[in-house]
């Protein structure tokens, strides 16, 4: 059983993806400029650099696109435009992207004259979305919540800092403050970063949080109980945090934020963020206390595997974005 749990520790973890901190979905913009005239501009998210095929939405029924939709090709994305004329109301029509797989999603913006700014996202499983007539603020909080748990999740960046940072301090209300210190100092950075107070190169950000996940890495390894780190931990939570926060307005620049609901935008996806880092604080404790109480002579090894595990897959992190 104990070499079974260490395979699955060190698969686990060598399965992260090289790019950690990608959030890159695919985000499309209905709006209109006068009565019955619309734009239609996207964001196609791509893979690797290289060709590839403009996939355009499908607009509503009563709508149509006048000529051929236009593509620039900018930084691991194709940005897309058409004009499009609508005869009647569009609302209760659908926009969809019938073209999402998998784990892709899409976030949808509609802007109508006079009405609230709509927002929807769309999904492989519901890559559809109905315009409302009367939209309300729900929608808002409902997309950026759920983007903000899914970043969590799938942002193996900080994911591995909060599952280090769990495994260094152990205790339970040492966790809580320290997982408090980190989420109240990536909320501060990330409002302060997106009303415009604040900013920095996103690169050397990115190599900055891998790096971060090294230090923790290397404070786990040493194991000395009175090191700085492990008495004071709230403390480097909360600076690391400060860092961390440059890397969720990253994320969230990528996928803009709604005309008129950015307050409410911004609390539900910090919100969102912190409901999966909290899933993730309880995975990881709940995991530990089983294999204490199963095989407690396991433990150890197993630390040190997802010790070494966590820290080389940083390092790697740490040279790709220096030298990338």
């Amino acid at each position: 059983m104990m070499r079974l749990l260490l395979a699955l520790a060190v698969l686990v973890l060598l399965a992260a993806p090289a790019r950690a901190d990608e959030l890159r979905p695919f985000s499309i913009d209905f709006s209109e400029r006068a009565p019955g005239e619309f734009s239609l501009d996207w964001k196609q998210p791509l893979s690797q650099p290289g060709p590839a095929t403009l996939i355009v939405p499908q607009i509503p029924e009563n709508c149509a696109i006048q000529g051929e939709p236009s593509a620039q090709v900018a930084a691991l994305a194709i940005i897309g435009h058409a004009d499009v004329l609508c005869s009647g109301e569009v609302g209760g029509r659908m926009i969809s992207l019938p073209e999402l797989a998998g784990r892709s999603d899409a976030l949808l913006r509609v802007a109508l004259i006079e009405r609230p700014v709509q927002s929807f996202r769309l999904t492989a499983s519901e890559p559809s979305a109905t315009i409302l007539a009367r939209p309300d603020r729900w929608q808002v909080m409902r997309s950026y919540f759920v983007i903000g748990t899914e970043h969590i999740l799938m942002g193996w960046d900080h994911l591995l800092f909060v599952i280090a940072l769990v495994l260094l301090v152990q205790a339970g209300w040492a966790v809580v403050k320290a997982a408090t210190a980190f989420t109240i100092a990536h909320s501060l950075t990330l409002a302060a970063v997106t009303l415009g107070y604040a900013g920095l190169p996103q690169r050397p950000v990115e190599a900055l949080i891998a790096l971060s996940i090294v230090f923790l890495a290397v404070e786990l390894a040493r194991n000395h109980p009175e090191s700085w780190t492990r008495r004071w931990p709230w403390i480097v939570a909360f600076g690391f945090g400060l860092l961390h926060g440059f890397g969720f307005a990253g994320a969230l620049r990528e996928i803009g934020l709604p005309e008129g609901e950015v307050p409410m935008a911004l609390l539900t996806f910090n919100l969102g963020v912190e409901a999966g880092q909290l899933l993730v604080i309880a995975a990881v404790l709940a995991l530990r206390a089983a294999v204490q109480r199963l095989v407690p002579k396991g433990e150890p090894p197993a630390l040190k595997a997802a010790t070494y595990g966590i820290g080389i897959i940083a390092a790697y992190w740490v040279v790709e974005r220096v030298i990338a």
